[in-house]
């Protein structure tokens, strides 16, 4: 789908697309206190609308979640106590299709965190022109604290408490930060037991036997290395001629390490939540996976110098991946990049004041909306095979991500060329236009 004619840039003396600010919320302390992950996201939609010249009305509707639901997970240990948790699923946007979003296992999850990220997956889906809206899940639990016979417990205790808002036409759960293909098994297999059949669909990131794809594993980080390629390429940089760091080893970071390295770039520097290891002249990243299968972290290798995460993000370095958490990159962090390029693996690792003292230094931004968009890519290729009972070969799978990724940076560096934004701004028109459009199309009923 191509991008319609947007209106003129914004008059002078008003906050241009280039310089969003955050919507108004009803915190007193909303002034002073840090910027939220869900402040970041109603940031960034203000300034697309703005840009697109849409009503309050529209913007309202845009920025609340369609549904959300919020319930109580018991777990009983194995030891016989009983703890809780508390879980969520946001369903931000279904004009252009079912909700899709990964469900996330972490101590800091809480119902705006997931509110930001099911609206980022809105933009994103529309971004990619999957027919999807955007959704997240999240239980608030450390998973490192308990065991695996825990944790499935944990995981079809949520999944029965929200069974009757997902479903392959309703709303498609992946892995996320915390949780794993095993974990989208049990969610699979506690449907489809409650359906009376084996439903496949309803779940992408799932193992290969149960009816996971070929490619999944490594979408996101393939997603990361094509446009970071289309980015550099745009520059007449060859990816072999580039240094690069990498802020998370963990689904996204590690893999991308790898491929990274793959097709002839330096990577000089990886960090995890414990720190992380760097040497100018390239790390050894297939000696660093044995190092972290055997310890559970980069920390240690001998064959580099520490480095911790603070410091990862200020190398001299080409291109800076951060691909860990939200809000790292904000208004001090990002003044110390030295890095031409960042490419977002993370979902939402840019404040919106990070983004401003980025732009201000000359560094390009790749937005997570599309530089990480490769993971549900693969997911809805996933969701395609279940339902047809028909997989395709990972040469097939490789060869349509790399289509759909390449063709969705072209529309908006395209658009950012024409109209003179940034990357960010130009990816976000496009998506909040899309689901807008659809919105539009359909109507409000009754």
């Amino acid at each position: 789908m191509t991008t319609t004619s947007v209106p003129p840039t914004l008059t002078s003396g008003e906050t241009t697309p280039n310089d969003p600010a955050p919507r108004t919320t009803s915190r007193p302390d909303a002034a002073t206190a840090p910027a939220s992950a869900l402040d970041t996201a109603h940031a960034q939609l203000a300034g697309a609308v703005r840009f697109l010249g849409y009503d309050d009305g529209l913007h309202e509707m845009l920025a609340t979640p369609r549904r959300e639901v919020n319930v109580a997970v018991p777990l009983r240990r194995d030891d016989g106590r009983t703890v809780l948790f508390h879980g969520y699923r946001v369903q931000h946007n279904v004009s252009r299709g079912p909700g899709k979003g990964g469900l996330r296992y972490s101590p800091s999850v809480d119902i705006d965190e997931v509110r930001a990220l099911a609206m980022w997956m809105t933009w994103k889906c529309a971004l990619v022109d999957l027919p999807y809206g955007g959704a997240k899940g999240g239980v608030s639990i450390d998973p490192r604290c308990y065991s695996e016979a825990e944790l499935e417990r944990v995981t079809r205790r949520y999944t029965s408490e929200i069974m009757p808002v997902i479903g392959p036409e309703r709303d498609i759960m992946a892995p996320d930060m915390g949780t794993s293909e095993q974990t989208m098994a049990w969610v699979m297999d506690t449907y489809s037991v409650n359906q009376g059949y084996t439903i496949p669909a309803v779940v992408t990131g799932k193992p290969i036997t149960v009816g996971g794809s070929l490619g999944r594993t490594t979408a996101t980080s393939a997603g990361v290395v094509h446009v970071t390629a289309a980015a550099l390429d745009e520059a007449g940089v060859p990816l072999s001629d580039v240094r690069v760091a990498i802020q998370g080893f963990g689904k996204v970071g590690s893999h991308a390490a790898a491929l990274f390295a793959a097709r002839g770039a330096r990577v000089v520097a990886v960090s995890d939540q414990y720190g992380g290891v760097h040497d100018p002249d390239g790390l050894d990243v297939r000696a660093l996976f044995e190092h972290v299968a055997a310890t559970g972290s980069v920390v240690g290798f001998d064959r580099a110098d520490p480095v911790d995460n603070d410091a990862l993000l200020a190398l001299d370095v080409d291109v800076l991946v951060p691909a860990a958490v939200e809000g790292v990159l904000d208004g001090d962090t990002a003044g110390t990049v030295r890095a031409r390029w960042v490419v977002e693996g993370a979902n939402g690792p840019t404040t919106a004041e990070g983004d401003r003292v980025l732009a201000k230094n000359g560094v390009t931004v790749v937005p997570d909306v599309l530089a990480n968009a490769g993971g549900v890519v693969v997911s809805y290729f996933e969701w395609v095979q279940a339902n047809q009972a028909y997989w395709w070969t990972a040469e097939e799978i490789g060869d349509k991500l790399e289509h759909r990724m390449l063709h969705a940076y072209e529309e908006v560096a395209s658009l950012a060329r024409r109209e003179e934004l940034s990357l960010r701004d130009a990816a976000l028109v496009i998506g909040v236009q899309r689901v807008a459009e659809a919105h539009q199309i359909r109507g409000l009923y009754p």
